[in-house]
């Protein structure tokens, strides 16, 4: 899971990485959230995303990942990170 620093949540399988955290994610999924309805699943494929946009890295359990009914999770998006 990566969030970056315009407040994309972005979960898939990290395939790479380097040292300026430039990262390749295949079977990439952009989590879009909203306050009045489910969450929006936006299906990228294979991506790549640019090490100065990445403000979060993590590992999603996957096991209670797929036990998240998403449909029924309702939350403010995340705004940009500010300097």
């Amino acid at each position: 899971m990566a969030v970056t620093n315009d407040g994309r949540v972005l979960v898939g399988l990290l395939k790479g990485f380097d040292q300026m955290i430039n990262l390749v994610v295949s079977e990439c999924v952009e989590r879009v959230y909203a306050e009045d309805e489910g969450v929006e699943m936006v299906d990228l494929g294979l991506y790549f995303i640019r090490g100065d946009n990445v403000a979060v890295v993590g590992l999603v359990d996957k096991e209670s990942d797929e036990n998240i009914q998403f449909a029924t999770v309702r939350a403010k998006p995340l705004s940009e990170v500010s300097y």
